[in-house]
């Protein structure tokens, strides 16, 4: 039983809870008030519902002003990315795509067409199939990248929207705090109430601060992480699939897909691949 999972294959794609998000936004957090305790503040200090709704409305506020709907909804959408991660592993697509390859040499292309609806992943599965549709390579290629290109360009106008957000917000909560300090203006004649009311009004710049650092500009960055790393697991897939359609050995393939995986694992197989290639050309040399 042992012998059968450790031979089982690996899964091309997987999405799990992003632990570094979540830890990140408690660590932030528990040290604001962790510091703020130690000075001997008091979590109700910090606890203001009209300084959250000013900041957030009028952030939420300015960012639909800015922003398109599509691109407002598609950054709502996108907020799955960041407490998500759903990873394309390298070194299972590239397992996959020599296992494609090998049928493929064995016994034509065509021979694909039955697989086609057992890949997991989009974009292999449709360069795979137009590949298998005897698709001209340039054509296969252009259409591929053009698909890149726009997944691109949708990912940067969902992390545009949080960019806009964290700047707007900061901004906000210096209207709130001038705000809360013309209602400390009314009361001069009680100068307690006046120091608590200075107190709460400065409440709402740190939200608006503390909401852009540890929340609107982060998340805009992971997003922008995440359409990298599934850009350049998607050029893996699309140069495997090039490689098939133009009959590349299987074992060279292999060694040309490895420049795409981390840095610790080609130097695990960059041997056996090398020494594969060196193989292969050393065959004809005699």
């Amino acid at each position: 039983m042992a012998e059968k999972k450790s031979e089982e294959k690996p899964s091309l794609r997987s999405t799990r809870p992003d632990l570094a998000s979540i830890l990140g936004l408690v660590v932030a957090l528990g040290g604001i008030i962790g510091g703020l305790v130690l000075e001997g503040g008091k979590v109700s200090d910090v606890t203001q519902v009209t300084a959250a709704i000013i900041v957030l409305g009028g952030t939420l506020g300015a960012v639909m002003v800015t922003s398109p709907m599509a691109a407002l909804l598609g950054a709502v959408k996108s907020l799955k990315k960041v407490f998500f991660e759903e990873t394309v592993h390298p070194e299972a697509a590239v397992e996959e795509i020599i296992g494609y390859a090998t049928k493929a040499r064995k016994s034509s292309i065509i021979s694909l067409e039955e697989d086609l609806d057992k890949i997991p992943d989009p974009f292999l599965r449709k360069a795979l199939s137009l590949a298998v549709d005897g698709t001209d390579l340039k054509e296969l290629r252009t259409m591929m990248e053009m698909e890149l290109t726009q997944a691109e360009k949708h990912a940067e106008a969902d992390a545009k929207v949080f960019e806009a957000a964290g700047g707007y917000s900061p901004t906000i909560g210096i209207i709130g705090a001038v705000m809360g300090l013309i209602q400390v203006m009314k009361h001069l004649e009680n100068i307690e109430e006046v120091g608590r009311g200075i107190a709460v009004a400065f409440v709402a710049t740190v939200y608006g601060v503390a909401v852009a650092n540890l929340f609107f500009l982060p998340a805009a960055s992971k997003i922008k992480a995440r359409i990298h790393n599934d850009v350049s697991a998607k050029e893996l897939m699309l140069e495997g699939v090039i490689s098939i359609v133009e009959g590349m050995n299987p074992k060279l393939i292999r060694v040309k897909l490895e420049a795409f995986l981390p840095e610790k694992v080609p130097m695990n197989k960059a041997k056996s691949g090398a020494s594969a290639a060196e193989a292969s050309q050393a065959v004809p040399a005699r």
